[in-house]
C-alpha cells in the first residue's frame, strides 16, 4: 500500500486566515473594526472572499477568512490606507499581535 499523496492544484489564488484576540473589555471595539474592514475590503480588486467570524468557543477571538485572485491583489490590499489605518487602530485593542495562517486548497 502506498502513502497517500496530497497535492495542491496550481493556482495564483492566495488564501489566508488571520486570527485576532481582543484584550478583555475591548471585544466589541475589535469586532466593530473588523466588520468595518470587511465591508471596505470586499470592494478591493481581486477580493474573492473576505469574511469575519467569531470563535464560538473563545470569546474575544475573531478569525478572518480571506481569498485573493493573485498575490499582487493581496499586496495592493495591504497597501490600502483602510488596511493601514485598521492595523494602527486595533493594535491597542489586541491581547497579542495577530497571527496569519496561509491556506492551500487541496483540490
Amino acid at each position: 500500500m502506498t502513502e497517500p499523496h496530497l497535492t495542491r492544484q496550481s493556482t495564483d489564488e492566495v488564501w489566508l486566515m488571520p486570527v485576532f484576540i481582543a484584550k478583555t473589555g475591548h471585544e466589541t471595539e475589535l469586532q466593530e473594526a473588523l466588520l468595518a474592514l470587511q465591508t471596505i475590503s470586499r470592494k478591493d480588486p481581486g477580493c474573492l472572499q473576505y469574511a469575519v467570524f467569531a470563535d464560538a468557543h473563545q470569546p474575544g477571538t475573531f478569525v478572518l477568512f480571506e481569498g485573493w485572485a493573485r498575490s499582487e491583489d493581496l499586496k495592493a490590499h495591504n497597501d490600502e490606507s483602510h488596511v493601514k489605518e485598521f492595523l494602527k487602530a486595533v493594535e491597542p485593542l489586541m491581547a497579542v499581535p495577530f497571527s496569519v495562517t496561509p491556506l492551500a486548497p487541496l483540490a
